[in-house]
């Protein structure tokens, strides 16, 4: 919670992808992974590109987050696990602190690495902390555009996208119908859960807005035939609003999300080498 509310905090004004808010969160974020221990998957952790300029914006750069936890089988299939930590910036006065939306995902990302960095993975997991996905996930299509590891490489993308407000009192897991060889996965993690988890929205048979498959950064990954699960809420009634604040959040269905996205981990990082062969 104490990096939630810095995360989301008015001084990061929004965080608005090439603002000066969105540079202090960067700032903020590279400080946590320095403390942490974890290194970066590159020479450096920001990997910047050029931003379309959907939205209004000082500066016409957007930068990606990305560091690796290293596994015990080196050169073989990696987990992305990522997290947008741009949120919308300031309109009419107001601060948009995108609590929820994605500064909850991004603190759980900075957990689970922790974990990790305890107890080694099998497989290397790439943290990726995306940028401008509110301007249409320009930070993963720059990522699957120019990646820095070869895109066969990538086993899964797991992706957190409002992981803290329980106002539907559920954690949706999605992207199973599109590889319903991961299910087992997701359900085993499940099955010591302390919040409910529920499967879906994923399919086309939905009614305009409910099929989340291109709906957060895991699009990216989903159109380059990389497999996906996307773990969210439902929208609730502060989504995209000034009121999605970290004092909203409840801390008991945090925690819960955050150890059910750490078991998830854990049970595909198990099994990756096992996964179905996907065409070059």
């Amino acid at each position: 919670m104490r990096r939630l509310h810095a995360l989301s905090a008015d001084s990061m004004e929004g965080r608005l992808a090439g603002s000066a808010g969105g540079a202090r969160a960067r700032a903020w974020l590279v400080r946590e992974l320095n403390a942490i221990g974890v290194k970066p998957l590159g020479a450096r952790f920001e990997m910047p590109f050029t931003l379309r300029q959907r939205t209004p914006s000082p500066d016409s750069i957007g930068t990606n987050i990305v560091a690796r936890i290293p596994g015990k089988n080196r050169g073989g299939p990696v987990i992305v696990l990522s997290a947008h930590y741009d949120h919308v910036g300031v309109r009419n006065g107001q601060i948009y602190n995108g609590a929820d939306d994605d500064a909850s995902g991004c603190v759980v990302l900075l957990a689970i690495a922790e974990q990790l960095l305890q107890t080694p993975p099998q497989h290397d997991v790439i943290l990726a902390f995306f940028d401008a996905e509110e301007g249409g996930l320009q930070g993963a299509r720059a990522f699957v555009a120019n990646p820095p590891l070869p895109l066969g490489q990538i086993g899964v993308n797991v992706n957190l996208d409002m992981v803290a407000r329980q106002d539907g009192g559920a954690l949706w897991v999605a992207g199973t119908s599109h590889s319903p060889f991961l299910k087992a996965y997701a359900e085993q993690a499940a099955s010591s859960a302390s919040v409910r988890i529920r499967f879906g929205h994923d399919t086309k048979d939905l009614k305009p807005g409910d099929d989340w498959t291109n709906s957060s950064d895991h699009g990216a990954f989903h159109a380059k035939a990389v497999p996906f699960l996307y773990l969210g809420v439902e929208d609730h009634p502060d989504y995209h609003k000034p009121g999605d604040d970290a004092d909203k959040i409840d801390p008991v269905f945090f925690r819960g999300t955050m150890e059910y996205a750490a078991a998830l981990v854990r049970a595909l990082d198990g099994a990756l080498g096992t996964f179905p062969a996907r065409a070059p």
